[in-house]
């Protein structure tokens, strides 16, 4: 099993930056993809940003430009930082992580952008 907690989310305003934090435990020999999603209200989770072991990284159009996903193989760990943030952009995140095939998520950080 792996646990996964995130944390950095909160209030701000639009044109603000935060930055989420993912920290994996357990069972992470051989952790491959992490990434961030987010569910809007009223609406399903979606893609934000995934980063391969190896450091490829994948954006959502919606976030190319402002996000900017890393990752520490060695602590186990994941990072969005989120600049020039907008309402649009508020949303419950989910820290995501793919070990022997096996998806696991965090159990979700609220970010909130007031316009």
């Amino acid at each position: 099993q792996v646990q996964l907690v995130e944390s950095g989310g909160g209030l701000v305003q639009a044109g603000g930056s935060l930055r989420l934090s993912c920290a994996a435990s357990g069972s992470t020999f051989g952790i491959g993809a992490m990434g961030w999603y987010r569910q809007p209200p009223g609406k399903q989770r979606e893609l934000v940003a995934t980063i391969t072991r190896y450091g490829s990284t994948n954006y959502a159009l919606s976030v190319k430009g402002r996000f900017t996903i890393s990752r520490d193989n060695a602590k186990n760990t994941v990072t969005l930082q989120m600049n020039s943030l907008k309402a649009e952009d508020t949303a419950v995140y989910y820290c995501n992580a793919v070990v022997a095939l096996h998806n696991y998520w965090g159990s979700g950080t609220q970010v909130a952008v007031s316009s």
